[in-house]
Formats: C-alpha cells, structure tokens, sequence
C-alpha cells in the first residue's frame, strides 16, 4: 500500500529503544510549529506544498552495495514504532509519500458489542492523534487525488497520563491510483483500497515502482492489517480477534465545506475551526466500520475489492487541529507487517528487522 508515511532512511536509537510515549508530549510537539500562527488569517503563509515524483521518492542510481534509499525507508517504517522521530538535528525527515497534511486530535470508541479483542472490543474508548493528507499527484478539490486518514491509538483516556504508553496505528486510504472525490464527505478510506496504477496516466508508473519495493521487503503492498489495534491493551493470554477490513467515513451530518480547487488542509480544518479564530468551534466525525467478508479480484495495474456486511462500530472524533512542520516531518505512523493469519503473530513476514516469508 502506497502509504503516507515513508521517510528517513537511518534507523537510529529512536526506533530501536522505543518504549512508548505520552499523548501530551506528541501533542505539543504537533503544535509546537505551525505553518499558520492561526490558521486562514490574513496575512498568514500559505501552506507548503511538496511535489512527489519519481525523483524525489528514489533519488538517484547509485546506492553504494546497499538497498536504495526508498527501500530502506519502506524496511525502516515498519520495523520502527517510534511516533515521533526527530533524526540527529531535531528536525525530523523528509516524508517521501504525501508530504503534506493536517493532523488530528481527538477520541475512538467502539459503541458496539463485537467479537474482536483489544481496542475492537465494545466499550473501547482511547485517544487518537491522526494525520489526514491526499498523494496521487494533487492536494486541491477537482483533481486527482488519493486521500488518507492514518492514525494512532493510545489505550487511554487522560490526555495527561504520565506513563509513556505503546500506541497501535492504523492506515486508510482511497483508491491508490486517485480518484476525483469531491470532498472528504465522499472519500471511502479503507485499510485495503483499489487500485488504478495508471489513472493519472504515465506518473502512475511511480507506483508500480513503490508497490516492488514493498514486496521486497513486506508481503501485501496495498492492505493493512489491523491487529495493531486488536491487541492493544489485549492479556498476554487472550487470542487475538481483529476484523479483517475496516472503512472510515465522515460521519453524516457534517457540512460539506464548499469551495472550488479547495486544499484539503484547509477543508479539513473547516471542519473545526472559523478562518482567523485560533479556538476550535466544532467537532469532525468518522464512523467506523467493520467486516470479515471481502474479496479482491482484477491484476496488479487495477486491483477492485468488494465487501458485504459492513457493520458500524464506533466513531473517531476530533476536536482539534493543526497542519504543522511537525506534522509533516516528526510524527511517525508504523505499518503492521504482513501476518498470513493476520491473528497469529508466529505468521508474520517481517521478524527481526528482515523479511523472512
């Protein structure tokens, strides 16, 4: 999956003593940077914008006898649990896929009884730091575009708590390919998505390219696993039960913000604040929903995944917001390695920082 969170290619002391962090600190350090003092008010910078190309993912030719730089980022990002990384000078990395974005802050609850464990189990409530950003070649309202909501848990609920805790992350996502959703109301984020290689024509070659180099170091690029989140706050002894597929949605009732070639930071922040006013005046909504019943069918250049049953479990809600350098180039989200049963750990293709299935 052509995630958005693929960066720096050293895998330094940060990842390797990772024992957990606290909400708090993540939070500010989210904050701590804002491209926008206060966000839509005048006279404030626009926010940046980082192309991606084939260029800037994979650099040059020569790697010296080791993996390309891309691949060692892919292998880097899920070995690393770290949530934030800020590199050797404190200023973090440079993120190779979907540079730009908004992060949120807010709270998951699962309102449901359901069958599965951990942070899945009814009554499950946590806070979530998330990062909603849009790759595929475009930012703006009418173009092709491939947004994300990615996202992490901590299995709390005081955003103060003073133990450094162990976060699961969750990644979603569009069509890989890009799609020409109107607003994040209509954008059907899913922990396996379709994908149309060639949607935006000859740059779609880049992903056949990203797609290899996951392959090589992984197993299945384009799901994500949720057992993360299944055994989150799991005893050691209980089996874990994840649902295999996930979809987020903006939850009905919220506005659609309107505005032609609109940048989906500044729909996003919409959501939650008035242009000019720095305190937060409304709350954004995702529902979540989960099955166990989907199929995959098409070949590699146009994959198409059909699902029956869905079954709503709970919402994310955010109260606050902010696009920040941090944001962009600090928070790391870890992608779940591969598992051929995605509830046995003993199944997982990626042990001990290589690939061994």
């Amino acid at each position: 999956m052509a995630e958005v969170d693929i960066g720096s290619e050293q895998f330094t002391d940060e990842d390797r003593l990772y024992s957990g962090s606290r909400f708090r600190d993540v939070v500010d350090a989210l904050f701590a940077n804002p491209y926008q003092r206060v966000w839509g008010r005048e006279g404030e910078p626009p926010l940046p914008v980082q192309d991606v190309t084939i260029k800037t993912v994979f650099g040059g030719l020569l790697s010296l006898g080791r993996p390309p730089r891309f691949e060692r980022a892919a292998a880097r990002s899920l070995d690393s649990g770290a949530d934030l990384r800020w590199g050797p000078d404190g200023k973090g990395f440079t993120r190779f896929l979907h540079p730009n974005a908004v992060c949120l802050v807010g709270r998951w609850e699962i309102t449901e009884d359901t069958p599965y464990s951990g942070y899945f189990a009814g009554g499950s409530r946590a806070l979530v730091v998330a990062r909603y950003s849009s790759g595929a070649g475009g930012l703006r309202r009418g173009r092709i575009r491939s947004m994300a909501l990615v996202g992490k848990l901590f299995p709390t609920v005081d955003p103060n708590h003073s133990t450094p805790l162990r976060t699961a992350n969750f990644i979603t996502q569009e069509d890989i390919g890009g799609a020409r959703t109107e607003s994040i109301n209509a954008a059907e984020l899913l922990n396996a998505p379709n994908v149309t290689v060639f949607r935006r024509g000859p740059a779609g070659t880049i992903l056949v390219k990203i797609a290899s180099v996951f392959r090589r170091v992984d197993q299945q690029p384009t799901i994500r696993q949720l057992y993360p989140i299944a055994e989150l706050g799991k005893p050691a002894g209980e089996p874990t039960r994840a649902p295999e597929f996930i979809r987020l949605l903006v939850a009905p009732g919220q506005p659609v913000i309107p505005g032609a070639d609109l940048d989906v930071r500044d729909e996003v922040m919409a959501q939650i604040f008035d242009r000019g006013d720095p305190v937060p005046k409304r709350t954004l909504t995702f529902t979540i929903d989960v099955t166990d019943d989907g199929m995959t069918t098409g070949t590699p250049f146009r994959v198409r995944r059909t699902f029956r049953n869905w079954r709503r479990i709970g919402t994310m809600v955010f109260d606050n917001a902010v696009a920040s350098y941090n944001g962009d180039a600090v928070i790391h989200f870890t992608h779940p390695t591969w598992r051929g049963d995605r509830n046995d750990p003993a199944t997982a293709t990626r042990k001990d920082g290589r690939k061994v299935g």
